[in-house]
């Protein structure tokens, strides 16, 4: 199954510079962890935003929200969820 996810990240401004460096730190390594594994399919920056949006291909909705609940950021991230399905139009 495809979403497409909009993820927007707010770091409190008063969470101390090593524990923000930390857990960016584990969310880059998460992120790429699951990219490699194929579930998190495309990552793309939201220009001027500390945004992105990304398609993650997992297997069931409780399956993605186990992996968004395994971002370390995901304490400070809004998250928006969209479901995709093949557009009858698509050649691909």
């Amino acid at each position: 199954m495809l979403f497409h996810v909009r993820m927007d990240v707010r770091i409190p401004h008063d969470l101390p510079a090593d524990a923000r460096a930390e857990t960016v730190a584990r969310e880059k390594a998460y992120s790429q962890e699951l990219q490699r594994a194929g579930t998190w399919v495309r990552l793309w920056r939201i220009v001027g935003e500390y945004s992105n949006f990304s398609i993650f291909d997992v297997g069931s909705n409780d399956e993605l929200h186990d992996v968004l609940q395994g971002l370390p950021l995901f304490p400070y991230m809004d998250i928006h969820v969209t479901p995709l399905a093949q557009h009858p139009s698509s050649v691909a």
